[in-house]
């Protein structure tokens, strides 16, 4: 029987960070990550409960180069404090719109990133699935980067930066309105009929990305959308007060001329969402439609959303570019 971690959340906490790297950390890494997340914790703390963890056999060191998961430490990962984890996503994706800077007056300032890992041997293939949702229309920002030197790519992969539709929370709040990351859905498109909303997971009520979910239970259909215009895309949906419509048009105008797609009526209300007297809904694309045609077509791709933030110049230009 594996031993039980002690309840204290700075121990879950370390677990979640080492469960999303893709290297072994070091206690000063470990130190600064934690402060990321609240927890400020000295070097030498860290030191204290790295030791409790290589106890109970969740971590192991690497050398010098810091520690990993052991294969009990991921399962406890995965299972512990479920409760704690529901809410861990949106939190996450909250704070990385507000360190997002991008002002679509300028086209200048950072955007929030989704980072995938494809193998070497997969990359052709992957980018044009991408190209297809691209030339569509059903991307984000239908653009994309290639990167090759990033420590988070393991060995015979390479990265593809694609934007993330978090984005627009932080342009949306950086214009003093309070906008609020409510669903991911299945959002369908018809030639015959109007576009809706199939199904919807809250953000707030789960310990895993929706977006995932979907994608991973076949649930949508994006390569026939792209071929057809008739199928089944991904998008989300946060609420502004209704009051700022107006602004929230403009907001949404701006971003359109820096290559931003939205549904059709700039994504304001409409569809089949439930009406609300004084929130209006903004729906966007997501930038994992792009992976999803890939991951269609056969493609084994592993994508951390709401990965970081980078300069909008240079991914809002380098579709296939290095």
């Amino acid at each position: 029987m594996s031993p039980e971690i002690r309840s204290e959340r700075k121990y879950l906490e370390i677990l979640r960070i080492l469960a999303e790297s893709h290297e072994p950390l070091g206690a000063k890494r470990l130190s600064e990550k934690m402060a990321e997340r609240g927890f400020v914790l000295s070097d030498r703390a860290v030191q204290y409960y790295l030791q409790y963890l290589d106890e109970t056999g969740f971590t192991k060191k690497v050398g010098n180069r810091g520690r990993i998961l052991t294969e009990a430490g991921t399962a406890e990962s995965e299972r512990a404090l479920v409760d704690e984890r529901i809410g861990f996503i949106i939190s996450r994706l909250e704070q990385l719109a507000f360190q997002s800077t991008f002002d679509p007056a300028t086209g200048t300032g950072s955007v929030a990133y989704n980072l995938s890992f494809v193998r070497e041997e997969d990359l052709g293939g992957v980018t044009a699935a991408f190209d297809e949702v691209a030339a569509a229309g059903y991307g984000f920002l239908n653009t994309y980067l290639i990167i090759d030197s990033d420590p988070r790519i393991p060995e015979g992969h390479t990265g593809i930066i694609t934007a993330c539709s978090v984005t627009l929370d932080g342009v949306l709040q950086k214009t003093g309105i309070p906008a609020r990351l409510e669903y991911a859905g299945r959002f369908a498109v018809d030639n015959d009929g109007p576009a809706r909303f199939l199904d919807l997971i809250g953000y707030r009520g789960t310990s895993v990305d929706p977006l995932h979910l979907f994608i991973s239970a076949g649930l949508t259909s994006i390569n026939r959308l792209v071929t057809t215009r008739s199928g089944v895309a991904l998008a989300n949906v946060r609420e502004v007060p209704a009051a700022a419509h107006d602004r929230v048009e403009e907001a949404v105008r701006l971003m359109a001329k820096c290559g931003f797609v939205f549904p059709a009526g700039g994504g304001t209300g409409g569809f089949n969402l439930p009406e609300h007297p004084y929130r209006l809904a903004i729906v966007a694309f997501s930038g994992m439609n792009m992976v999803g045609n890939a991951i269609e077509k056969g493609y084994a791709i592993r994508t951390e959303i709401g990965a970081g933030s980078i300069p909008f110049e240079k991914i809002g230009d380098a579709t296939g570019s290095r």
